[in-house]
């Protein structure tokens, strides 16, 4: 191994998922900086690796970088976070950037990561995605948040943590209720689960259930779609569906039953609605 810093991924639940190379540079390694040493150290303790621990976090990054910058081309360095792979919301940028620019050696042993493994499981299209990081704390920033991610016609993947899931949800269901939603839940670990449906489907099995509440979350929300994009089949099979329910329901009725199944507003389906109606 050469002297610089590695970016090691470790296990974001699953000790199964840490990697041979992640556990031999770990082993090599002279310190391993990361976020908690006390969290840290229950991992390395059960590979059996006992090294010098740095703690680095946002607001102390700079005077660790100031610490080691005339050892990091001597000794070899490991950043690790607390869970998955390093940097995704997590410290250590401004670290990797000071090695860049002084030409030190940087490189990355890949691994696991809550956010790819979310999308992959989510179901929703991901050829073209934006990832927020942490959702904002207060309730006001949240709906402002939903707001700006609204007109986006990609995927939107973010975190949330088991203090704000409700609040989201219900945020989530009241500004953007037509779009398909995955909630990803303790991946890896054994009470994995994934929410997929719309807003208000979701929210219903965090409120039937409070256990469903407990546990890290990362949640994935489909993007806009515009409305050409729907095929004529797919109007055609809605339109026939709307007709049969005008027989049995009102038309604000069928128009509440469709919307939980199709990804269409209830603006364009009140619309396609009363066109059948009157056809009558």
């Amino acid at each position: 191994m050469k002297n610089g810093l590695y970016i090691v991924s470790t296990p974001i639940g699953n000790l199964g998922d840490i990697s041979s190379r992640a556990i031999e540079t770990l082993k090599n390694s002279d310190i391993i900086i990361c976020e908690n040493p006390k969290h840290s150290l229950k991992l390395l303790l059960k590979l059996d690796i006992k090294k010098k621990l740095i703690a680095l976090h946002d607001y102390n990054e700079d005077i660790v970088i100031d610490k080691i910058k005339h050892d990091l081309n001597k000794k070899k360095y490991s950043l690790i976070s607390d869970a998955g792979s390093p940097l995704i919301s997590d410290p250590g940028y401004n670290l990797v950037k000071f090695c860049i620019n002084n030409n030190i050696y940087v490189t990355v042993i890949p691994g696991a990561s809550s956010l790819i493994s979310s999308l992959q499981m989510s179901s929703i299209p991901i050829n073209k995605y934006s990832f927020y990081g942490f959702l904002p704390k207060t309730k006001k920033n949240i709906s402002e948040f939903i707001q700006t991610i609204g007109d986006s016609k990609m995927t939107s993947v973010f975190f949330v943590s088991r203090h704000r899931i409700v609040l989201f949800l219900e945020t989530i269901a009241n500004k953007l209720s037509d779009r398909k939603i995955a909630v990803c839940k303790e991946i890896t670990k054994i009470n994995e689960r994934v929410f997929v449906g719309f807003p208000t489907e979701v929210l219903r099995e965090f409120n039937n259930n409070p256990k469903n509440i407990l546990g890290e979350f990362v949640v994935v929300i489909e993007g806009k779609i515009d409305s050409k994009q729907i095929s004529k089949k797919t109007n055609l099979e809605i339109s026939n569906v709307i007709r049969k329910l005008l027989e049995k329901f009102t038309l604000t009725d069928t128009v509440e039953i469709v919307h939980k199944f199709v990804n269409i507003t209830k603006k364009e389906l009140y619309k396609m609605a009363l066109e059948i109606q009157n056809e009558k």
